[in-house]
């Protein structure tokens, strides 16, 4: 099946990350243009020299940063993957100044980012499509993750709100809303038998989630193949949200 992204220039934010390097790795495996965006300067070069990619480093809690970044950037796709996930608190406990740059990058910086590629992706007129990468934690109470869910649930509020104003111009947006991926990062908290136990027994899949697992459902909703799918949060989950 032929998906339609060769050659179209796509843009992938938290590219340094795993989530948004397997992006870039199958989005040039289709051969796309791969625009790398991330915090880790060093990581992108790496990934640039392995991938082919190019690299366009700007920080999303900031609006000139990002304006100027992509005022005069052509796109067909964007794949909002930056964020920051802060810290395991209750909403008794929580730091506020966390919360508030969890908001900040994840939430904001989603915004930002879909505030200006789509004015370019308008003014080209050749439609396109925009994935968010959100949570589970939106859709369910994760113990901890108080500020994460709630930058996460804002996101998955903006692909519905974006997907209605957007679509008039033929850009479409949706956002998948993983589960855990396993990474030496994650590990210290969801390598618990407490903490991770639970949510294994509950999932029908009983396995983690691994970056590959998040990056193919992102590339589909980028293609032609997800041309009538539209304003949708997917869980990408091994069907926890779904028992």
């Amino acid at each position: 099946m032929k998906i339609g992204l060769k050659d179209r220039a796509i843009l992938v934010t938290g590219a340094s990350g795993g989530i948004g390097a397997a992006t870039v790795r199958m989005l040039v495996n289709e051969n796309a243009r791969v625009i790398a965006s991330g915090r880790n300067e060093d990581k992108l070069a790496e990934l640039a020299a392995e991938t082919g990619c190019e690299v366009l480093p700007f920080d999303l809690a900031s609006e000139a940063s990002v304006k100027a970044a992509l005022s005069d950037l052509e796109l067909f796709g964007v794949v909002n993957c930056g964020g920051w996930g802060g810290e395991i608190a209750t909403p008794m406990d929580t730091d506020t100044a966390v919360f508030d740059k969890v908001i900040d990058i994840n939430a904001r910086g989603t915004l930002l980012v879909t505030k200006y590629a789509s004015i370019g992706m308008i003014k080209a007129g050749r439609g396109g499509a925009i994935v968010n990468v959100s949570s589970q934690a939106s859709l369910v109470g994760l113990a901890g993750h108080i500020s994460y869910a709630s930058s996460k649930g804002a996101v998955d509020a903006m692909t519905r709100v974006s997907a209605l104003e957007l679509g008039k111009y033929n850009i479409r947006v949706n956002a998948v809303n993983p589960t855990v991926v396993m990474t030496p990062m994650s590990e210290w908290y969801w390598g618990r038998e407490d903490i991770g136990g639970p949510v294994l027994e509950a999932m029908p899949l009983n396995r983690w989630a691994t970056e590959e697992d998040c990056a193919g459902p992102i590339v589909f909703l980028l293609s032609d193949a997800a041309s009538m799918i539209s304003g949708v949060c997917l869980p990408v989950d091994g069907g926890f949200t779904a028992v």
